[in-house]
């Protein structure tokens, strides 16, 4: 019994130390600087990518789905990873149930989630990283290479409501378990993109630890 009390204050305790912990990356340069975005909801981070004429026609599909790339006032393309279960039916606190949590600890298919945003300065939650150009490609790389596609290569939608009128959900490659979760797959994206960040990041306290220990922001 004993143990089962100490494991919470164990992983938490871990999540810290996996937040200062550099996880190995690409060294990456080249290019004008560019922004990006972490934005920090009730659950977990979000990035945020720069809405451009490249990324509007290479995320074209979502439009079928209601996710509005094309509108041109749209100013960030808004992605996130995680469990099936409980990223579908989780928007804040109050939609928590034991049913969407179970399969989020043991062990559940992953989904993307798109949305879209207009202009986000000075909305709170939201922190800048600085990118070169060529540091935004690798990360917008990996993120499409994150999509599980059908045999015809396109995106495969999930038939699951949406939180509002401009987001969808989408098979994703992975498995989301307690010790991979959302917050660990922001660390993956922001080192694909060759930044200095935290190993293992499980919990949004461990992302915004990880991001004022390596500082890869401008205010």
């Amino acid at each position: 019994m004993t143990v089962l009390v100490l494991l919470p204050f164990a992983y938490f305790a871990l999540a810290s130390l996996g937040a200062i912990l550099p996880g190995a990356h690409p060294q990456i340069d080249g290019g004008p600087p560019v922004r990006v975005a972490l934005a920090r909801g009730p659950i977990h981070y979000d990035l945020l990518l720069p809405m451009t004429d490249t990324l509007r026609a290479e995320y074209g599909f979502a439009e079928k789905q209601g996710v509005p790339v094309r509108d041109p006032r749209v100013r960030y393309l808004i992605v996130g990873w995680g469990s099936k279960a409980f990223y579908t039916s989780t928007d804040t606190y109050a939609d928590m149930n034991l049913g969407s949590i179970w399969p989020a600890v043991t062990g559940d298919d992953a989904t993307l989630h798109l949305d879209v945003a207009g202009d986000v300065t000075g909305v709170p939650g939201v922190t800048w990283i600085d990118l070169s150009e060529t540091q935004l490609r690798a990360m917008e790389a990996a993120i499409a290479a994150t999509f599980s596609h059908d045999t015809n290569g396109n995106p495969i939608p999930l038939n699951a409501a949406p939180f509002g009128p401009t987001d969808a959900f989408y098979a994703a490659e992975g498995r989301f378990n307690i010790l991979n979760t959302c917050n660990v797959w922001i660390g993956h994206m922001l080192r694909a993109a060759g930044l200095d960040f935290g190993l293992w990041t499980p919990t949004p306290q461990s992302v915004a630890f990880s991001v004022n220990w390596f500082k890869p922001t401008r205010s």
